[in-house]
């Protein structure tokens, strides 16, 4: 029998009567969820088993039961019928895919399963303050995620995602409450204290104006008259355009208004990305001229694509992970930036004041306050920890950024023992582990040293492979950075197995959340049960309509139509909606 226990003993009962009911799962009327006073963060003490599960928010009226809407297996924003600018609507739904890779699914295990933890995964959201000097749109040529035509919506669109998920009636699946969103990095875009003070205020309620520089006018490339980004509101037959996008009066006015997100009605975590720790995504932090760029008056908009072309080639190697290159080449285009308002607000934040951001009681939301994130977490100067999910459940958020520089990961050795630990005590306590990260296996290839602690080793992927595959407690690990839908199992010669769930992002289309259950099958496996959703816009968009749900549905349909953007990040229909099996004792 699996050693995982329910995340409320006292309702063994009630769930078993619900089980043979058909009504599977957590009772109506209990949302449990944790919310401790502290997270174990790179401590060996126990710090997490006396923490409190408690009550998350009011469930849903009854009866809480299994269901598809509001999901992507009633229906998926897909293309009609044309050519050019593509209008959404309603599509075909996502099946949902069972795999048994790792272990044989047995007959009967609907009627005998038990619901032990259900949350949301949010990742690489991507809030973009688009008027930040520091961005290099003017490579769009080069990449595609240089600039992107939506991006000024990015934080409608993360609001009308926190709405859905507020509207969700419990688990999918089995119809127990959520118990937490998880958020695996990339929240902000470019390390700007105007996005992270957008994020949490998306993530735990507040107004927001998505707006820097001047108070009142938007100042960015989408009104420079240049023909490489959509022009929205003028004449010019920009490149966008000669691809059918659309001239709609009053876009920019509207996508810097002000928005009020109602905050997650659920406890929220958080992790760290590449994003929201490197400028840029990609250059170690430090340098005062990226710091005084960030907040002065000047923005480059337009580059020759020769010197582009080499640029970003040596960026794609990792070749200037300090910055050195980019700061020359700013050096030297000097006469071709154009004069924007400066604003202290755009400057980057360390990763001492991302904590205390997080920390913040005024930022707290449903909870935890820190999200995870503790004052040892300030004291060490780490962003990893552990955290209760449920009785006999833990989750432990890794920190994958390398300091050092480059948009790919890796971990200290300090932090790798600490995961060590941390699984092998969960081994001893018949506990298991869900492993969140931003990036993925196999987006771990940096080792560069981190400056703040030379002659560290770093770690990629296949050695995080080789940790978490050596203890039984793990069952998942869970990332996102890729942008894709992707769902690998791995297992190991002496049976022991988990699997790893990598979500597409919320920028790129298409801007999907991911829904994880945990349920105990009570014949020696569990499931793992992945449900992906999108925003609670509708997939009709009306040009007319700049209200905020509207810009949030315009947020979709403009991602689906960005030219050079993936056709692939959906992944196939085993990376979707799935249900995971393995073998857990």
């Amino acid at each position: 029998m699996s050693r995982i226990r329910s995340v409320a003993t006292a309702a063994r009962d009630r769930r078993a009567f619900l089980a043979a009911t058909g009504a599977v799962s957590l009772s109506a009327g209990i949302g449990f969820a944790l919310r401790p006073g502290t997270s174990e963060a790179a401590t060996d003490t126990a710090a997490t088993q006396g923490q409190p599960i408690a009550v998350s928010r009011r469930a849903p009226a009854a009866p809480l039961a299994p269901y598809t809407r509001g999901t992507t297996l009633s229906t998926m924003a897909a293309a009609r019928p044309g050519s050019g600018f593509r209008r959404l609507g309603d599509g075909p739904a996502w099946p949902r895919v069972v795999r048994g890779d790792l272990a044989a699914p047995k007959a009967g295990r609907g009627e005998r399963r038990t619901a032990l933890a259900a949350f949301v995964q949010f990742t690489d959201l991507h809030l973009v303050d688009v008027q930040h000097p520091l961005r290099y749109e003017y490579l769009r040529a080069e990449t595609s995620s240089a600039w992107r035509p939506q991006e000024s919506l990015s934080v409608a669109g993360a609001v009308s995602l926190v709405e859905r998920v507020n509207a969700l009636r419990g688990a999918p699946v089995t119809g127990s409450p959520l118990h937490f969103v998880m958020t695996t990095g990339d929240n902000t875009d470019n390390n700007a204290k105007t996005e992270l003070d957008w994020f949490l205020k998306v993530m735990s309620g507040g107004r927001i104006t998505p707006n820097s520089g001047d108070p009142v006018r938007y100042e960015g490339v989408q009104n420079s008259d240049l023909k490489l980004y959509w022009q929205p509101e003028a004449a010019l037959r920009d490149s966008d355009k000669q691809h059918g996008f659309p001239r709609i009066d009053g876009f920019l006015a509207a996508a810097i208004r002000e928005l009020r997100s109602p905050g997650l009605n659920l406890p929220w975590y958080s992790t760290v990305g590449n994003h929201d720790f490197l400028p840029g995504g990609c250059y170690a932090p430090g340098d005062s001229f990226f710091a005084d760029f960030a907040v002065g008056g000047r923005k480059l908009m337009t580059l020759d694509e020769s010197v582009g072309t080499g640029f970003w080639k040596n960026v794609k190697k990792g070749g200037d992970p300090k910055g050195a290159d980019f700061k020359a080449m700013l050096t030297s285009q000097v006469r071709r930036t154009r004069a924007v308002t400066p604003d202290e607000g755009r400057a980057p934040f360390t990763p001492a004041e991302y904590l205390r951001a997080h920390l913040d009681p005024a930022n707290a939301g449903a909870g935890p306050v820190g999200h995870g994130y503790s004052a040892a977490n300030l004291a060490a100067k780490t962003q990893y920890y552990t955290f209760r999910i449920a009785d006999g459940l833990l989750g432990v958020s890794v920190d994958t950024t390398d300091p050092g520089g480059h948009y790919e990961g890796s971990v200290g050795t300090a932090q790798l023992r600490w995961l060590e630990r941390t699984l092998k005590a969960a081994d001893k306590n018949k506990e298991h582990v869900i492993v969140f990260s931003h990036h993925t296996s196999k987006t771990m290839r940096n080792l560069r040293e981190d400056p703040a602690h030379p002659g560290e080793q770093r770690h990629g992927g296949g050695e995080i492979l080789s940790v978490l595959g050596a203890h039984r407690s793990v069952l998942a690990w869970v990332n996102g950075h890729s942008h894709k839908n992707n769902i690998t199992p791995h297992a190991a010669p002496d049976g022991r197995s988990f699997w790893e769930v990598s979500t597409a992002s919320h920028v790129d289309f298409p801007q999907l959340a991911r829904v994880i259950e945990v349920v105990d099958n009570h014949d020696g496996t569990v499931s793992l049960f992945t449900t992906l959703i999108e925003s609670a816009a509708p997939h009709d968009t009306d040009f007319t309509d700049l209200s905020q749900t509207g810009l949030a549905a315009l947020y979709r349909e403009l991602s689906f139509n960005a030219p050079g953007a993936r056709t692939d990040l959906s992944g196939d229909p085993e990376d979707r909606n799935t249900e995971l099996v393995l073998k857990k004792g």
